[in-house]
């Protein structure tokens, strides 16, 4: 399990009921009662407390045993487990970072400062020492990043008795004892077989004889969405990790996984509104790093929407000659920038999900131009009626607003048209540009809503002023 971040607390009955129930504890005084009380409660309503009652964080820990505490600092939002190790009396932090399993220990290490990392080792008896270092000494967002050395190993000689044995001895210091591993003597991973095989088996059946050879593993230094992958399209609760020898190194486990696969999501949230993302909650993010964080995009944002105030000066001239045109710029840039964003975030989506790859790009971009095309003709033809009744109203004077004109049926095929053309470009665009990022390495999330809806702005004014150039002529133009 990783740290979540902090939310609103929405208390139920209950919640609040063990909010009461630790301050009548609290005014008793009796140190016993208390220890007692705190160490029944479910780890995460203890870290609600803590929550609760941040000026008391430290002292709701120190009546905690060993083993609840290490639950409860797990599930703790960053900023909270700093605080603790912080103000822990330093034996207390020292025992607590010496029992964490050494994925939990280093995803906590690796957030903080390198001297304080450096003085935090220190604690670490050599052996969990020797880990943490090994774990930190992998790239930053590879599996060897997430992966735990505690785990179940036996050797393919080794009967089923012995293996059930073995279980029995080590099984309560290893994370999770569902799959067994096969290595032979030089650690090379064989095999794996999940727990109840074993217990099924007959107590002499040799391991060799239980092998089919069939086993996923994840190099040590995958990335790890890539792990994210594999364990979607594999029934896993855990997966082995090797090195480029086929050593085994460690496991990873779905929790780890699906706290990566969180934190992947608030990145690319955050980059799609237009962001770069946060390293840390939002309230906690210091205000001059959050305005960094934004102001790049804003600028970049901001000198490509001058871009749209060049395109109409270009353009001067023919508004000035049909002034009801700049009635529909919003209209215009508008439905462009919906329909683009629509098919960015469609495309963003599906190739986080694995259902686009790069090499989809022809299906993708053949399936957005029908759609956009389609679109962009219903569209266009609801804009056209629009101008139709409006102009039908006007000469039966049941409306006397302003007026389309005697050319209100050309106006109407402008619209129409230009809409057509505005959609079916900035669906083009909106779902070709996550590819194209994607296919020079970079982020696809980074083709954010407001840089598509950017982009399309220009090319829509340009594609509105040709359309009316070509279907006005002669008449008002």
């Amino acid at each position: 399990m990783r740290p979540y971040l902090k939310e609103t607390i929405h208390m139920t009955e209950e919640e609040i009921s063990i909010q009461e129930q630790y301050e009548d504890v609290l005014k008793s005084g009796n140190e016993a009662e208390m220890h007692e009380f705190l160490n029944e409660q479910n780890i995460s309503d203890v870290a609600e407390l803590i929550y609760e009652n941040e000026d008391r964080e430290i002292e709701i820990f120190l009546h905690l045993s060993l083993h609840r505490a290490i639950g409860v600092f797990k599930i703790l939002d960053h900023p909270t487990q700093k605080d603790i190790i912080k103000n822990l009396p330093p034996a207390k932090s020292a025992e607590l970072l010496n029992e964490m399993q050494p994925d939990d220990r280093t995803s906590f290490f690796e957030d903080l400062p390198n001297e304080v990392v450096r003085e935090l080792v220190k604690t670490l008896k050599p052996e969990e020492r020797k880990i943490t270092l090994s774990l930190l000494g992998y790239p930053e967002n590879s599996v060897g990043r997430l992966m735990t050395p505690d785990y179940i190993y036996v050797y393919e000689y080794n009967t089923v008795a012995e293996v059930l044995n073995i279980i029995r001895g080590v099984g309560k210091n290893t994370e999770t004892i569902d799959v067994i591993y096969v290595i032979n003597k030089h650690g090379e991973l064989l095999d794996d077989i999940r727990i109840r095989e074993f217990i099924l088996a007959s107590p002499n059946t040799k391991v060799s004889e239980m092998m089919d050879g069939r086993f996923i593993e994840l190099n040590v230094n995958d990335d790890q969405e890539a792990a994210n992958e594999v364990f979607k399209m594999n029934n896993r609760v855990a997966l082995p990790v090797v090195d480029d020898y086929n050593v085994l190194l460690g496991i990873v486990t779905i929790d780890d996984v699906l706290w990566v696969a969180g934190e992947e999501f608030s990145e690319d949230v955050q980059k799609i509104g237009g962001s770069q993302a946060l390293d840390m909650p939002y309230l906690e993010t210091p205000l001059f790093t959050l305005v960094k964080k934004r102001v790049g995009w804003l600028t970049i944002l901001f000198l490509g929407e001058m871009l749209t105030a060049t395109a109409m000066a270009y353009f001067n001239s023919e508004m000035e000659k049909v002034i009801i045109l700049t009635n529909f710029i919003p209209l215009i840039i508008s439905t462009g920038g919906n329909s683009g964003t629509q098919a960015s975030t469609l495309i963003i989506q599906a190739m986080a999900l694995g259902e686009v790859t790069l090499r989809d790009w022809w299906r993708v971009m053949r399936r957005e131009v029908m759609s956009g095309f389609m679109l962009g003709t219903m569209l266009g033809i609801v804009g056209f009626c629009r101008i139709a009744i409006w102009s039908f109203l006007m000469h039966e004077r049941i409306i006397t607003s302003y007026s389309y004109g005697e050319h209100w049926f050309l106006i109407g095929l402008t619209v129409c048209f230009s809409l057509v053309g505005v959609v079916l470009w900035s669906s083009l665009i909106g779902s070709m540009l996550p590819i194209i990022l994607k296919k020079l390495g970079a982020d696809p999330a980074s083709s954010s809503a407001p840089f598509v809806a950017t982009l399309v702005d220009v090319t829509g004014l340009i594609i509105f002023f040709n359309v009316a150039l070509v279907t006005l002529r002669g008449t008002l133009l």
